[in-house]
């Protein structure tokens, strides 16, 4: 399920950012243990001109909404770097 779901979250990243650079890791095993068992853990470093001119919340913000339900459902923790093109 791990890397259909890294394969999800890419998909609708890259259809709602168009991402210069993207990458989705799963950090699962660094929350073994963990609520959830360390399931549905991941990190986000993305670079997109959809960020150009926002703060870092508004940022955040616009990757939780093309992740959608995913953030309800497949998702526990997510940690994002997101930068607009320099």
């Amino acid at each position: 399920m791990t890397v259909a779901m890294v394969e999800e979250i890419r998909q609708r990243l890259v259809t709602a950012l168009h991402p210069l650079e993207l990458e989705v890791l799963d950090e699962g095993y660094k929350h073994a243990g963990h609520a959830n068992e360390g399931k549905g853990h991941f990190h986000v470093r993305i670079v997109s001109p959809a960020f150009a001119g926002a703060l870092p919340i508004k940022r955040h913000r616009l990757v939780y909404a093309a992740l959608g339900e995913l953030m309800d459902n497949g998702i526990h923790a997510l940690s994002i770097d997101a930068k607009a093109p320099d």
